[in-house]
C-alpha cells in the first residue's frame, strides 16, 4: 500500500508554489494588515486560477469535488506562504455549508469569498470586511449573517468580527463543515511549521556566532532536528484525517482533533525554535518570520484551540 501523494497532487503543489513565490505574498499580508486587500486580491485570484477555490464545491457548480486529501495537498502550501484572507472558512467549510445552493458557483469561480461564524468553537467571523458572504451556522442551519463591530486580531491580517443572524436559514451539514474547519487549520499549521523550519535552516547557515555558523553547532543541529521531527509527524496525522473524513469514519472526530493538536504544537516548537535560530532580528516586524509567527499564534486557536481539542480526544477514547 503506498502511502504517498500521487505525482499530479505534487505537481498541484508545485503550481501552487511557483504562483505564491512569485506574487510576493509578505508584501500582500503586511497591506492587509494596514486595511489594503488590494494586494491580497490578486492572490487570491491566483488560487482561483488554480482551482483552488473550487476544490470542495460539487461538479454540479462547476467545482472539482475534489478528494480531502486534494484539499490538504494545497492548504498545507496556502499555509506556508501564509496567504492572507479567509482561507479555511470560504475554502473548506463554505462549500460544505452551501453544497446545495446556487451560489456554490460562485465560490468555485473565485467570484464569491466567503467567511463563516460556527459558535462555540468559531464566534466570530474572520475577515468579514473582506469577504462577499458572512455566514453563520449551528446545530445543522446555515444562513446569511450581519456583519458588526471588529476585532483585533494577534495577527493584523485577521480581523475578527461579531456576527447576528439575518434573514431565513437552511439545512446544512454543519458538523462535517466543522471538522472540515479543523482539518484545513492544521494543515495550514504545519505548512507554516515547514516554513519557519526552511527560514531557521537557511539563517543557520549563514548566521555567525564566536566566529562560527550557528549552523555547526550540535545544540541548533538538535533543535532543528526536534522541529523537523514534530513537523513530520504532524503531517501523516493531517492526511489521516483527511482520509477518515473522505470515509465518512467514526473516527473522523478522533483523527481530526489529534491531527489539529499535533500541528498545533508542531508549528508552535517551529517559532519557539526560529526565534532562538534567528536572534533579535526575528522579533521585528520587517522580517517575514514574523508573518509565519502570528499566523501561528492565530490559528493555533482557531476552529477550537489544543486544550479543546485535547479534551475531545479524552471523551473520544475514554
Amino acid at each position: 500500500m503506498n502511502f504517498e501523494i500521487d505525482e499530479q497532487q505534487r505537481d498541484f503543489a508545485a503550481s501552487i508554489d511557483a504562483a505564491l513565490g512569485a506574487a510576493d505574498v509578505p508584501a500582500a499580508v503586511r497591506a492587509w494588515g494596514e486595511g489594503d486587500t488590494g494586494p491580497g486580491r490578486k492572490v487570491w485570484a491566483q488560487l482561483t486560477d488554480l482551482g483552488v477555490t473550487a476544490l470542495l464545491v460539487p461538479e454540479k457548480y462547476d467545482g472539482i469535488e475534489a478528494h480531502p486529501v486534494d484539499l490538504v495537498v494545497a492548504l498545507e502550501r496556502l499555509g506556508y506562504w501564509a496567504v492572507p484572507g479567509p482561507v479555511t472558512e470560504s475554502i473548506a467549510v463554505a462549500p460544505i455549508l452551501l453544497a446545495d445552493d446556487d451560489r456554490s458557483g460562485a465560490l468555485a469561480s473565485g467570484e464569491l469569498i466567503a467567511t463563516v461564524a460556527m459558535p462555540p468553537q468559531a464566534p466570530r467571523a474572520v475577515n468579514a470586511d473582506f469577504a462577499g458572504l458572512t455566514l453563520l451556522a449551528a446545530d445543522g442551519q446555515v444562513g446569511d449573517a450581519t456583519v458588526g463591530a471588529a476585532h483585533d486580531s494577534v495577527d493584523p491580517a485577521r480581523k475578527l468580527f461579531d456576527v447576528t443572524a439575518s434573514g431565513d436559514t437552511q439545512a446544512a451539514d454543519t458538523a462535517r463543515a466543522y471538522e472540515f474547519g479543523v482539518l484545513a487549520t492544521a494543515t495550514q499549521l504545519v505548512g507554516a511549521g515547514q516554513a519557519m523550519l526552511d527560514q531557521s535552516v537557511e539563517y543557520a547557515k549563514q548566521r555567525a556566532q564566536f566566529g562560527r555558523i550557528i549552523g555547526s553547532y550540535q545544540a541548533i543541529k538538535h533543535k532543528l532536528a526536534d522541529v523537523l521531527i514534530a513537523v513530520e509527524l504532524a503531517r501523516p496525522l493531517v492526511y489521516g484525517a483527511a482520509l477518515s473524513l473522505a470515509e465518512g469514519s467514526p473516527d473522523t472526530a478522533r483523527d481530526i482533533s489529534a491531527a489539529k493538536v499535533a500541528a498545533a504544537d508542531a508549528a508552535l516548537l517551529a517559532a519557539r525554535s526560529a526565534l532562538q535560530t534567528h536572534g533579535a532580528i526575528g522579533f521585528t516586524q520587517e522580517h517575514d518570520l514574523s508573518l509565519s509567527l502570528l499566523r501561528v499564534q492565530a490559528l493555533r486557536s482557531a476552529w477550537g484551540d489544543p486544550t479543546l481539542h485535547r479534551r475531545r480526544l479524552l471523551e473520544v477514547l475514554s
